[in-house]
């Protein structure tokens, strides 16, 4: 509520009118999505990231996994099945029987950066055109708490129309963030004034930023070939009330960035267009096996937009996937690699990329988000996946992570390299989903460690 109520205080009109058409728009969108979902018969899951949730991981029927037929699902078990056993011990299942169309369960995460989570989600999905040439589309919802102030509301979609012709991918974010700030760069010191000093930070002194935040993306991607897709959407991210409410220090590294690249302290809106390539030959967007997802796309930031400045960004995401076994092909090497560009302009300090800032918020487990940052940023991460139990109920994977980063103090991109690693176990959520409880422990420098709790997958 305190969200929602921040969002009716902003004081200029021309940005509430701008947030109200917004905000109408994208409501009228879900609407439709939930009523069209509302007849569908399917097996549903859903997944945490950070707060936030990425619907294109969220691939929700066993008929979308035509590797695994029902005879394979029925000899794996999950949580369904333990919590049947445990309510209605020697009642037999059927692998055929269709479940409801929409899911509503507990949002329940943990990570460093945002404390311990709760809250509620809904998710619905449903197959437009005839499978196995429609991918599953998909809307969901949530609302969350934290343990460190955070407070998170979203809508999000991702509609793909018959025989994937085109692709709709959007959200909408509102929201009271606690945002953790270590400074700019890898952990180099610089060597020009006490400023440039503070703002690399380089004892990764910890600051805490306070700020509302307001979000709304839309992406069409229309398929030109099997596989590869072409895209083009906006984006709007609005920071209002920023504040640094642990320290009165005048030299912290937000306030020296801000006012080093003309931002101003206490808001900004980072505004622009998008156009993207994806290609994708996963056999599951939730966990796979094997197959390649590659995307690579531009951001325009422009002042017509809104936007506070104006920059061109260039993103890639790249992830490969080797399974070991044709017998278990739970046995997966994962690579994935992301990349994040200023060609040109300014961002925003807490827009720029970083640890844990990729579309899902899951890469660098070790550090808290943001702990690594910079104009340029390049980050590497190779994980083993492999079952534990014969029923695949337990699970585990171990990881290594490697992040670089430059920070135009005279630390260039590549120069120094952070690594962080870990494990964990995994629990077979769903099994027609491919959908594991995800713990972890990682670490990495500066004494960084952490325990990560969230569903599916990392990458």
């Amino acid at each position: 509520m305190q969200t929602i109520y921040a969002f009716f205080r902003l004081r200029h009109n021309s940005l509430r009118k701008r947030i109200f058409i917004i905000l109408g728009y994208h409501i009228y969108i879900k609407a439709l999505l939930v009523l069209l979902f509302t007849g569908m018969s399917i097996q549903l899951k859903a997944q945490n990231v950070h707060a936030t949730d990425s619907l294109r991981n969220d691939s929700l029927s066993a008929d979308s996994i035509p590797q695994q037929g029902a005879d394979t699902l029925y000899k794996q078990y999950d949580i369904g099945d333990l919590i049947r056993n445990l309510l209605h011990p020697g009642r037999k299942t059927n692998p055929l029987k269709k479940k409801s169309a929409v899911t509503t369960i507990p949002n329940v995460a943990y990570n460093p950066s945002i404390g311990a989570q709760i809250g509620i989600k809904a998710v619905a999905g449903k197959v437009l055109g005839k499978q196995p040439n429609t991918l599953m589309s998909i809307a969901a919802t949530s609302a969350s708490i934290t343990t460190k102030g955070i407070l998170y509301f979203y809508l999000n979609h991702n509609v793909y129309t018959p025989g994937n012709t085109y692709n709709f991918q959007g959200s909408m974010v509102a929201a009271k963030t606690v945002t953790p700030d270590f400074g700019l760069g890898i952990g180099n010191a610089a060597n020009g004034s006490e400023a440039d000093l503070a703002l690399s930070n380089p004892g990764r002194t910890g600051y805490v930023l306070h700020a509302e935040y307001y979000s709304f993306r839309e992406k069409v991607y229309k398929q030109v070939k099997e596989n590869l897709f072409l895209g083009a959407g906006v984006s709007f991210d609005i920071r209002r009330n920023i504040e640094d409410r642990a320290t009165s220090n005048e030299l912290t590294p937000y306030n020296i960035y801000s006012d080093r690249y003309g931002f101003n302290r206490n808001h900004y809106q980072s505004n622009g267009l998008l156009f993207n390539v994806q290609y994708t030959t996963r056999d599951n967007q939730n966990r796979a096996y094997k197959g390649i997802y590659a995307d690579a796309g531009i951001r325009v930031n422009q002042t017509w937009l809104g936007s506070s400045k104006s920059a061109v960004q260039l993103t890639t995401d790249f992830r490969k996937y080797w399974s070991l076994s044709s017998q278990n092909p739970e046995h997966v090497i994962a690579f994935w690699n992301w990349g994040s560009y200023l060609v040109s302009g300014a961002l925003p300090y807490l827009e720029l990329p970083g640890t844990g800032k990729d579309a899902y918020f899951r890469s660098g487990r070790g550090y808290t988000v943001g702990y690594f940052k910079g104009p340029q940023y390049f980050y590497s991460e190779l994980e083993y996946r492999f079952p534990i139990m014969r029923n695949k109920f337990i699970s585990g994977v171990t990881f290594f992570n490697i992040q670089t980063t430059n920070d135009e103090l005279g630390t260039a991109l590549f120069e120094r390299w952070q690594p962080g690693g870990g494990a964990g176990l995994r629990v077979l959520f769903n099994k027609a989903t491919r959908t594991n409880l995800c713990l972890d422990y990682a670490f990495g420098n500066y004494g960084a460690r952490g325990f990560f709790l969230g569903l599916t997958e990392a990458f």
